[in-house]
């Protein structure tokens, strides 16, 4: 019994110290985990932490800086905008209005802050504006005009601008005195052009008659006549022409349309001229080739162009020379010039000769100056064709006029059983 109490009593202490080696150990890992633990928490709250709340605190210093701005910028944008005549709206995505300044609700002729939460159609009364908006919000930026409520109303045009963060900004400008005074404007060169055409007729006509009973008068006489025709033509060329170009501008003038073969065109019309451009001491040389493409367009109108480029040309040309007109077909377009072997344009000159009453230096031209609208007849008459006209030319060299109309479009042919096949045209 003593022996078992004994290998008890050393069992029992063998058990303890293990226990106990088992807990020093398990102490010194969780004091050693803890000391780790401890820097960690330290570590952290004293580097991350402070870094983190340091960064949201910029952060949010930031943000409100941006704010603050933000809202400045918004206050004084709607006071430049209030400070404006001109109507500005902006419209949503939705294009409903989201918000408007004083001149636009004048011009539209509603109470002050009533505009915005409405429909364009609802602020405009009008669908063209709607649909100026949503060509805008598809292509950048679009234009229309349009009268307010009545006929009486004001006449606005509208600009749109598609805005780069969101919605579409409307510019609005009353423009009624100034559609007024081109009215008054084109009122008044019509009933001086029919009121100036009727004596001028009557001269005309005494002056050929003179000239025809004169042909055994003196040389001095004849000239005389002579040139009392040629100032009457002047005249009658001036009123033309001021009438034609105040059509023309209002958008009076309506274009015929048709196929037209270019070829034709130059030569009967450079034709109509040859006996103008011989009393000059002139010649006018064609350069055609046997055919070219048709264009869509107006004859008439294509063939004043013509007829006001060779006109020019003999005009600023020394006699014995030779005026050349040309067409070619190019790749999308049909190319028309008329070159000279003139005094040339300077080049200062040559970014405005196509302005209306815009003239060259006048001491240069010898006594052979025109209107000044000539030119610019042809610029309006080739840019309502989609085309382009321009002018190349070195002072004493002479010059050439040229303009392009755009090929007219090919139609498919219903029997040729394959869509896009080029129907088939005389000369084509």
């Amino acid at each position: 019994m003593v022996c078992h109490a004994r290998h008890v009593d050393i069992v029992a202490v063998l058990f303890i110290v293990v226990l106990a080696s088992l807990l020093g150990w398990a102490e010194a890992v969780a004091i050693s985990r803890g000391r780790m633990l401890e820097r960690l928490r330290e570590t952290t709250s004293a580097t991350d932490t402070d870094d983190i709340e340091r960064r949201v605190r910029d952060a949010l210093e930031q943000a409100a800086d941006a704010r603050w701005h933000a809202e400045q910028t918004s206050h004084d944008t709607g006071h430049l905008t209030e400070l404006l005549t001109a109507g500005v709206v902006r419209l949503r995505d939705d294009l409903t209005v989201e918000s408007a300044n004083s001149a636009a609700h004048v011009m539209l002729e509603r109470r002050p802050g009533t505009m915005a939460g409405r429909s364009a159609l609802e602020a405009f009364v009008d669908a063209r504006v709607e649909a100026i908006a949503r060509a805008a919000m598809e292509f950048g930026s679009a234009n229309g005009e349009l009268t307010v409520r009545s006929s009486g109303g004001p006449t606005v045009t509208v600009r749109a601008r598609r805005s780069p963060v969101s919605g579409v900004w409307l510019v609005l400008e009353d423009v009624s005195e100034l559609r007024r005074l081109q009215r008054i404007r084109a009122e008044f060169i019509d009933n001086l052009s029919h009121e100036l055409r009727t004596p001028l007729t009557t001269i005309s006509l005494l002056a050929e008659t003179a000239a025809r009973e004169a042909e055994s008068a003196s040389p001095r006489l004849r000239d005389r006549i002579g040139k009392i025709e040629i100032e009457t033509g002047h005249l009658t060329q001036m009123v033309n022409e001021l009438l034609d170009l105040s059509r023309i501008e209002s958008g009076t003038a309506q274009l015929l349309l048709d196929e037209v073969d270019l070829i034709r065109v130059a030569r009967s019309n450079a034709e109509r001229l040859r006996l103008f451009a011989e009393r000059q001491g002139l010649r006018v040389v064609l350069d055609l080739p046997e055919r070219v493409r048709p264009v869509r367009g107006d004859e008439d109108r294509l063939g004043q162009v013509l007829i006001n480029l060779v006109h020019n040309a003999v005009k600023f040309s020394p006699d014995g020379g030779e005026i050349v007109v040309g067409v070619r077909e190019e790749e999308q377009e049909i190319r028309v010039w008329v070159r000279d072997p003139g005094i040339g344009v300077p080049a200062a000159d040559l970014g405005r000769i196509f302005e209306r009453f815009y003239k060259v230096d006048r001491a240069r031209v010898r006594g052979r100056g025109g209107t000044g609208l000539g030119l610019s007849i042809a610029r309006h008459v080739v840019e309502s064709h989609g085309g382009r006209i321009w002018a190349e030319s070195r002072e004493g060299e002479g010059s050439t006029f040229a303009f392009t109309i755009p090929l007219a479009p090919v139609v498919a042919s219903p029997a040729a059983g394959v869509a896009g096949t080029p129907e088939a045209r005389p000369g084509a």
